[in-house]
């Protein structure tokens, strides 16, 4: 590709670069590392730059193609079986070094989401998206986002007031 390719592609992405790392560090929370998807995503997006019709749309072009990485990389995890233990207890050691207390707690609660209540509730909680951007990236009607989120909020307070109620001692293991 020529410089001038070059330099449309980082003209585009360098004012969304921190929505795009925010939403791929929660998004892929300890299936794989996010500066992984962020590099394939680069490398496709990179290639595919002439297909952007609109400079507006670069950073839902950049989250779909990161959906469909993660959706391969799902896709290929799911052959190995793991136990229900494992499922459960998920780590980042990213998060572990870079991220206080209640963030790593959030992300394990986040963890623990369907996938689709999950990326719904980081393209708007995290990412900034509007219910109506995140119809088009999901590919749903607007009353199903509404209700993935309502319910993903719903059960991120039923893990993150269970785990706060456990760590203080509240929670009998009776």
């Amino acid at each position: 590709m020529d410089n001038s390719t070059q330099k449309k592609f980082l003209n585009l992405y360098k004012p969304v670069h921190g929505k795009f790392e925010r939403f791929c560090r929660a998004r892929v929370y300890g299936k794989m590392d996010f500066k992984d998807l962020m590099n394939e995503t680069y490398l496709i997006a990179y290639q595919k730059i002439d297909s952007v019709k609109s400079d507006k749309v670069f950073l839902s072009f950049l989250i779909g193609i990161s959906i469909r990485i993660l959706a391969n990389h799902n896709a290929k995890k799911k052959e190995e079986l793991l136990s229900h233990e494992a499922e459960l207890i998920v780590r980042d050691e990213n998060a572990l070094t870079e991220r206080n207390a209640e963030v790593y707690m959030l992300y394990q609660a986040l963890a623990l989401l369907s996938e689709e209540q999950r990326e719904c509730i980081v393209l708007f909680e995290i990412t900034g998206f509007s219910i109506k951007e995140i119809v088009k990236i999901q590919n749903a009607s607007e009353s199903a986002i509404k209700q993935r989120l309502k319910r993903g909020r719903e059960k991120l307070k039923e893990i993150l007031s269970f785990e706060s109620q456990y760590k203080m001692g509240e929670v009998n293991n009776g």
